[in-house]
């Protein structure tokens, strides 16, 4: 199965699982002897699991800038990133068009993944 990895690493901590391969492009820091799924060969293989918080499309710009600096604030303290961290959870600031275009980069990689899977929405 594919797990995050702050749900899965306590798991695999205690031994209850065996993590065969980590999905992102590089190795964890708290899994350093578990490959990439790319390193255990299928090379090119990549998926990450994100999280990001979005608002209506109407919402005005000056209040969007005010939630990503919000967010970005909380996020650089000390304490915040480590706790995070130490669950397996990375944190790259970026800004409201970053993010927008990090999910229109996406986008299509999933709708594929979608397709191929002959899944359906009832």
């Amino acid at each position: 199965m594919f797990d995050n990895l702050p749900t899965a690493l306590p798991q695999v901590k205690s031994g209850k699982l065996r993590a065969l391969a980590v999905s992102t492009d590089k190795r964890s820091p708290l899994l350093p002897d578990v490959p990439t799924v790319a390193e255990a060969g299928v090379p090119g293989f990549e998926a990450t699991a994100w999280f990001g918080v979005a608002a209506p499309p109407a919402t005005p710009a000056d209040i969007t800038r005010k939630l990503n600096e919000t967010m970005a604030e909380v996020m650089a303290d000390p304490k915040t990133r480590e706790m995070l961290q130490a669950q397996g959870v990375s944190y790259e600031p970026n800004t409201v068009a970053d993010f927008a275009a990090f999910i229109a980069s996406e986008s299509p990689k999933w709708k594929k993944v979608v397709e191929v899977s002959g899944a359906t929405a009832d």
